[in-house]
């Protein structure tokens, strides 16, 4: 059979695509890739008319032997990414041959890459989607030993992602928001302390949300009825320290919500390391609708 074989699984490896949608109302997360735009770009790299292929979703540490030839594209985070030890431009599609070690050493920059293989690996889908969700027992992160089937393809057309659409992970994150409904749970001088501090990631952030740690917020009201869960909705529990959720996020909750911040913000996040600053400011919604509009025409 040809694939790679998992020489080292490093720190989490998935399988993932768009993520699954419709199946809310039995408690299984939406999941998916946590940096959707880096995930498209893999999939547009290697001209896919299906754009909800899979890929592997991974950080640093993750090492493949390849027993065939196949065309891969890579996007997302630097991490010192290599073919047979040598380091190689990411962002763009590379031919491999059978024999070709692949190495993911370091964090250089983000947190999460995307490796995509020509036609998508060779898997079956549960609830109509290839994505992994731990918590809900829906695939299963990649471990040393295993092996990633694909059809051999030997052809390169090589693709290069142009300068102007890397995003730069370095950069102060600035999350845009809507201001939710529930904004009347919040008194003007919890939400001027909300916009003007500075949060920290906390080593609690996952794929269900990113922790963040800063001042403490108090909304006016805490006696809220579950209800569903957006994408980017940022929930303030007791003790007042925000959480952005994002692919994993629970199907409903109870917590006040002071905004959601718009998707594309979320991907940018997804590829923020422990311990970076990130602050809100707010956005309209038709430049929101914008925005994302823009985002999918790429």
């Amino acid at each position: 059979m040809s694939g790679f074989e998992v020489l080292n699984a490093g720190l989490f490896a998935s399988i993932q695509d768009l993520g699954r949608q419709g199946y809310a109302h039995l408690g299984i997360s939406h999941s998916g890739a946590m940096d959707e735009y880096a995930y498209r770009w893999s999939q547009k790299l290697l001209q896919h008319q299906k754009q909800n292929q899979n890929a592997l979703e991974l950080m640093a540490g993750l090492r493949l032997k390849a027993t065939a030839p196949t065309q891969i594209a890579i996007t997302g985070a630097n991490l010192s990414f290599k073919i047979n030890a040598q380091e190689v431009t990411i962002w763009q599609t590379h031919q491999i041959k059978a024999g070709d070690i692949l190495s993911f050493d370091k964090r250089v920059s983000g947190q999460r890459a995307y490796l995509a293989v020509k036609e998508g690996f060779i898997l079956k889908k549960q609830y109509r989607s290839y994505s992994t969700t731990l918590k809900e027992n829906i695939g299963a992160r990649v471990q040393k030993g295993d092996f990633l089937a694909f059809n051999p393809y030997s052809a390169h057309n090589r693709q290069r992602v142009k300068s102007l659409y890397i995003p730069n992970y370095e950069k102060p994150l600035i999350l845009r928001l809507l201001l939710s409904y529930q904004e009347a749970y919040f008194e003007k001088k919890e939400k001027e302390k909300f916009f003007a501090s500075k949060y920290e990631v906390t080593l609690q952030s996952d794929r269900m949300g990113y922790r963040l740690k800063g001042e403490a917020i108090t909304p006016s009201r805490t006696d809220i009825i579950s209800e569903g869960i957006a994408f980017g909705s940022i929930q303030i529990p007791k003790g007042g320290q925000p959480i952005v959720l994002l692919k994993e996020r629970q199907t409903i909750g109870g917590y006040p919500k002071i905004g959601t911040v718009i998707p594309l913000d979320c991907f940018k996040l997804a590829q923020a390391p422990i311990g970076s600053q990130v602050a809100f400011e707010k956005i309209g919604i038709e430049e929101a609708q914008k925005l994302m509009k823009r985002y999918m025409q790429l």
